[in-house]
């Protein structure tokens, strides 16, 4: 009865369920995504934490572990974005995802190639304008999603950007089993999009360590939205880095940022040259102070301590607020045959097998 899930989303990404796992940075890598497509979902690598050396390596080794279709993400602030596009329209990736940043020349040139643009946003007025530029399907993340996110909860934005677009709409923030899936498709959007809920898998690059802290919060609470790591909202799960950073004052956090990413640059091999110009980049899309733009600069290096090297009392922890409900680690197949077990499940509680086999074939 999966037929019950099947939207157009399944159609245009070519995956079996509409469950999207999204390009969480130094988590989503090619054995992540490869699980979540041969179980049935969408995968998206994450470009945008990708040296520009192993970007082409990575893609084919998605393609060596999975023969289902996958996309990629970028930010054009990172050094490679132009590679990253170049790269999916050369080896005929089916999406890429994105925030803010690419010009419609960019998107056009995808479109051309046949890749799909789905950009992430996070207000009403974005998705608009996502949709003006040319995106061919957009992804909302409410409030409840980790990292980067604004303020209206999905229970609002996802309801105001679908009766704003006409273009597939895909729901991300707070969904982690099959009964979000189910109330997703209730609302209207075309699937889900998890992050936290994938990193907390077993095919999930991060380490035991890591993991642990993940699966050991149960309060919600404890996963909050904080300004200190970059000056934007960021949701995190709170531990003691959180909290030192929380307690900087404008110099000391100057002084901190400028400290670490001395660090980064050794312990990276980065050099001065490129990590300027990321600082530059992000001041001159965002704005920032200084302070922030060291700080913004910085983050990926934290990220990557706490997650990849296994690390969680000394870098920082994004996080969906759905961590709290996420009690043990699977797999991607297990994950996704249950959810689109319970989901379909409640949908045909609610009667809705006949509307489901005539929106399918329509």
């Amino acid at each position: 009865m999966s037929h019950l899930v099947h939207t157009e989303l399944c159609d245009l990404l070519g995956c079996r369920y509409p469950i999207v796992q999204t390009a969480m940075g130094w988590v989503a890598d090619a054995q992540l995504v490869a699980a979540t497509c041969n179980a049935g979902g969408f995968g998206f690598l994450a470009g945008a934490t990708l040296a520009p050396e192993h970007a082409e390596a990575e893609i084919l080794r998605v393609k060596a572990l999975t023969d289902q279709p996958f996309g990629i993400n970028f930010h054009m602030f990172q050094p490679n974005a132009e590679q990253i596009v170049d790269l999916a329209i050369e080896h005929g990736l089916r999406a890429v995802s994105y925030g803010r940043g690419p010009k419609a020349k960019t998107i056009r040139n995808l479109k051309d190639a046949g890749v799909l643009c789905m950009p992430t946003v996070g207000a009403p007025k974005h998705a608009l304008k996502a949709v003006e530029l040319g995106a061919d399907l957009v992804t909302v993340q409410g409030s409840e999603g980790g990292g980067h996110t604004g303020s209206m909860p999905t229970t609002l934005l996802l309801p105001r950007v679908l009766d704003l677009v006409n273009v597939p709409v895909v729901a991300a923030g707070g969904f982690f089993d099959g009964r979000g899936l189910a109330a997703a498709l209730g609302y209207g959007a075309a699937g889900i999009a998890m992050g936290t809920r994938f990193l907390m898998t077993s095919q999930s690059p991060v380490p035991s360590a890591t993991l642990a802290r993940y699966v050991a919060v149960t309060d919600p609470a404890l996963i909050r939205v904080s300004d200190a790591l970059d000056g934007l909202p960021q949701r995190m799960i709170d531990n003691p880095y959180l909290l030192r950073l929380e307690r900087f004052g404008p110099l000391r956090r100057t002084l901190f940022a400028l400290s670490t990413a001395n660090t980064w640059r050794r312990e990276s091999g980065l050099g001065i040259r490129p990590m300027l110009a990321m600082a530059l980049r992000a001041l001159r899309e965002h704005g920032y102070t200084a302070s922030q733009t060291l700080m913004a600069t910085n983050a990926p290096f934290l990220i990557q301590r706490a997650i990849v090297a296994g690390r969680p009392d000394e870098g920082i922890l994004p996080s969906g607020q759905a961590a709290a409900m996420i009690g043990a680690i699977e797999s991607c197949e297990e994950l996704i045959a249950r959810m689109v077990a319970d989901a379909t499940v409640r949908l045909e509680m609610l009667g809705v097998p006949h509307r489901a086999c005539a929106v399918q074939a329509a």
